[in-house]
């Protein structure tokens, strides 16, 4: 069993408190890494580094372009390594293995994408009101960034914070989850590699109020980048206001799938099941309310339920499953806990509904695909994150009624429609209260296309042009070009 350390000021270092946790297989249900369990002083040892990586060295120094140069050898090296992290990630969290490596394959795009922008950013010249006087901007870092990532997706959305927070100058100390922390530890190897300086990207690892929340409340953190569910984002933006310092929080949801009678219906079947069992329910863009016109409502859940009943559920290292496990212990009892809500409170259970017992699988953490109809949208399992397997069906009649239903909700991060007509897509778009509309597609990403949330689902933005702006500040620079300063007491 590897036994790790924390990864800060460019070495490698024992937690000062001499504690270590496992890293459990979700599948096997097996210990198979010890990680370091962090604590306050790591966290300050790990910010003081990152602190002094700004001020001084090689790093404040580099010219934008020696930036982005580092980061497009980042890049290849995250690509050369890809199948080994995707290894390590299913280990972690026991996603399958042809998503996990899907997103390592795809994520040396975020290394070369905002290392092309590390030397893009560029001022302004204003043309100002005041005579004799040259004003001009200067876009500038904004300090250490604290990253606080899930378990979901490791390292492609650490990537989301720390290359935009890297191409415009920052340094940065990442805290991931407890139950995934493998990866970026392994990522730092890579980081060195690249030739980054020492103290410029950091890694300390521990549980949430033992690292987490002191790196959070840490006063040399300029900003905390955090991507998680609603009430840890709460906690995170509370411990930030406190100090007046911004946050990037990417939360939950409680996403609309939103089906309409002119729609292809093979595809809206696929894009039904993609949504919410494609990744056992474990992304916060899980499209978990299937809203479905009234009019073929029987017809549609009859070959969903058909279509989801096929799913494999099995070792997540095999290309032949479909569904791999819960992550963690506690979230498979959530799931569980809220398929008994739903029943309680009168939701027709349709497939699934319970636990699976997999071959070969000693940790039990599966979960059938379940898909309740009936749902009314006022109903907790409508309106509260599961972050697993479950579907709610909700009938509507028309456009109206799905708008309706749809933005009554806290959250409000993506949502799909699946339509054939170019003026409802138009119209739905614009009606959503969601950061991401897929129309006939659901779950595309891209490096390029912002991604954030509406209301209770977050603040800011990632990926993008956008995303480099959180990570800057802008000064304003005066200069008096007039050959003498008038006399302060003769102005008039």
């Amino acid at each position: 069993m590897k036994t790790y350390q924390h990864y800060i000021g460019g070495q490698y270092v024992d937690p000062i408190g001499g504690k270590w946790f496992d890293s459990m297989d979700p599948y096997r249900g097996e210990a198979w890494a010890k990680i370091p369990q962090g604590c306050a002083r790591d966290v300050d040892r790990a910010v003081a580094a990152a602190a002094q990586s700004m001020r001084e060295g090689p790093w404040p120094k580099m010219t934008p372009s020696a930036r982005g140069k580092l980061m497009l050898k980042l890049a290849d090296l995250v690509a050369a390594n890809a199948d080994r992290l995707a290894e390590i990630e299913v280990k972690d969290n026991g996603k399958l293995l042809a998503e996990m490596r899907g997103q390592l394959v795809y994520h040396p795009e975020w290394w070369r994408y905002f290392g092309g922008l590390a030397d893009k950013i560029e001022g302004s010249v204003i043309p100002i009101d005041k005579p004799d006087m040259f004003n001009f901007t200067r876009r500038e870092p904004l300090g250490v960034i604290a990253a606080i990532t899930p378990w979901n997706s490791p390292l492609l959305l650490m990537a989301w914070k720390i290359a935009p927070a890297l191409a415009a100058g920052n340094t940065v100390v990442v805290k991931p989850s407890e139950y995934t922390s493998c990866s970026a530890l392994e990522f730092a190897h890579l980081v060195e590699q690249a030739g980054f300086p020492p103290g410029v990207f950091n890694v300390v690892t521990g549980f949430g109020a033992e690292a987490g929340e002191p790196l959070a409340t840490h006063p040399k953190v300029a900003k905390v980048a955090f991507t998680g569910g609603d009430i840890g984002g709460r906690r995170v933006y509370q411990a930030a206001a406190a100090q007046l310092k911004p946050v990037v929080l990417e939360l939950g949801g409680k996403s609309p799938n939103i089906v309409f009678d002119d729609c292809v219906i093979d595809d809206a079947v696929k894009g039904a099941v993609s949504g919410i069992f494609a990744a056992s329910g474990q992304t916060c863009i899980a499209g978990s309310r299937l809203l479905v016109q009234d009019t073929i409502h029987d017809q549609f859940l009859d070959r969903l339920v058909k279509f989801a009943a096929t799913a494999k559920l099995g070792d997540p290292r095999l290309p032949t499953t479909q569904v791999g496990p819960i992550t963690t212990r506690p979230q498979h009892k959530k799931v569980l806990d809220y398929i008994g809500i739903a029943r309680d409170e009168g939701a027709e259970l349709m497939l699934g509904g319970k636990a699976a017992d997999v071959e070969g699988s000693k940790s039990g953490l599966f979960v059938q695909p379940s898909i309740f109809a009936g749902v009314k949208n006022s109903m907790r399992i409508a309106q509260e994150e599961v972050f697993g397997p479950v579907l709610s069906v909700i009938r509507f009649h028309d456009e109206d009624e799905a708008l309706a239903i749809a933005n009554d909700t806290l959250f409000g991060l993506a949502s799909g429609v699946w339509t054939q007509s170019m003026r409802r897509a138009l119209t739905m778009s614009k009606g959503l209260r969601a950061g991401t509309v897929w129309v006939n597609t659901y779950r595309a990403v891209s490096y390029l296309s912002p991604f954030g949330g509406y209301k209770n689902s977050g603040i800011g933005r990632e990926n993008g042009l956008h995303a480099i702006d959180e990570y800057l500040q802008t000064k304003s620079v005066w200069i008096n070009t007039a050959l003498e300063v008038p006399n302060p007491f003769t102005m008039r």
